[in-house]
């Protein structure tokens, strides 16, 4: 499949969410989606919101658009278990934006029936459409899917439209120590340098990774080499303790059963071999044994 075939289906399995709610992207028009104007006050945000930051000079733009030209496409509300109060379903940037502009109420589309998991699942498609959330925040969302609505990679992969892998890769993000995936957050690494990370099992060699890759703007394709470098190279340092291990313990055998022996395998199975050299040296070995 081509790249950008690829796209495009991804762009239309992310839309299809919001498609169903908002009349303005989808072809069929709800009797019930009726767009009216709601006072900023006795709105709140979603609590299912799955991004934790807002850019401020973004907001700024968007607030200045609005004063200029309008909001463009209303947001999506449900009523609140507080008389006359609503929460976002998707919109918080707008309703944001909308505050900073000094706007007093907003365009709103009243939803029914909305439980929470399809308000995580819509903030989420919202927020992947418009491409709002960094790696950490979006493995973030992920994790609380599987946690707190019990989705599988599959089902996640099937609400955004993407591999299974990507759901897979993107989770392994949350492995890497705290300070790794805050630089991931901020850009100052990318994911693909944190999904390389997130096979090394030693953290102090990935600080010490993260180190050159900043101090050397390492790129990906680099990162790995050196990663597979490190494999390569960790894997010969276990088998050689492995083999020293094993022919430490084949001596204490021969020693016990005062005889030629020999293991053959590895640290998971194999099996072992005692000598004899007589039928009277066998029944020692027997008795030595049966002790």
């Amino acid at each position: 499949m081509s790249y950008h075939r690829r796209k495009a289906m991804q762009k239309k399995a992310l839309g299809r969410g919001l498609e169903s709610l908002i009349p303005s992207l989808g072809q069929n028009k709800s009797v019930d989606d009726k767009v009216i104007k709601i006072p900023l006050n006795k709105i709140k945000p979603n609590r299912f919101q799955p991004r934790t930051k807002f850019n401020e000079q973004k907001l700024k733009e968007l607030a200045d658009s609005i004063k200029n030209h309008g909001l463009a496409q209303p947001i999506l509300v449900v009523e609140s278990i507080v008389p006359g109060e609503y929460e976002i379903i998707a919109g918080e940037r707008r309703y944001r934006a909308s505050k900073l502009a000094g706007n007093k109420d907003i365009k709103a589309i009243i939803k029914q029936s909305v439980d929470d998991k399809q308000r995580f699942d819509l903030a989420l498609i919202e927020n992947l459409q418009r491409e709002n959330l960094d790696p950490i925040e979006e493995a973030k969302a992920f994790q609380r899917l599987i946690e707190e609505f019990s989705h599988t990679h599959e089902q996640i992969a099937e609400i955004i439209g993407k591999e299974r892998s990507v759901i897979s890769n993107t989770l392994r993000l949350l492995s890497l120590p705290e300070e790794v995936q805050i630089l991931i957050a901020e850009d100052k690494i990318s994911s693909g340098h944190g999904r390389m990370l997130a096979s090394i099992e030693n953290v102090a060699k990935i600080k010490q990774i993260v180190g050159k890759i900043l101090n050397e703007k390492l790129s990906v394709r680099a990162l790995e080499k050196m990663v597979s470098n490190f494999k390569i190279g960790n894997k010969k340092v276990k088998e050689k303790k492995q083999e020293v291990e094993l022919t430490n313990l084949k001596e204490e055998i021969q020693r016990k059963f005062g005889t030629k022996a020999s293991i053959v395998g590895n640290s998971k199975k194999g099996k072992i071999e005692l000598y004899y050299y007589s039928l009277d040296d066998l029944e020692r070995i027997v008795r030595e044994l049966k002790l």
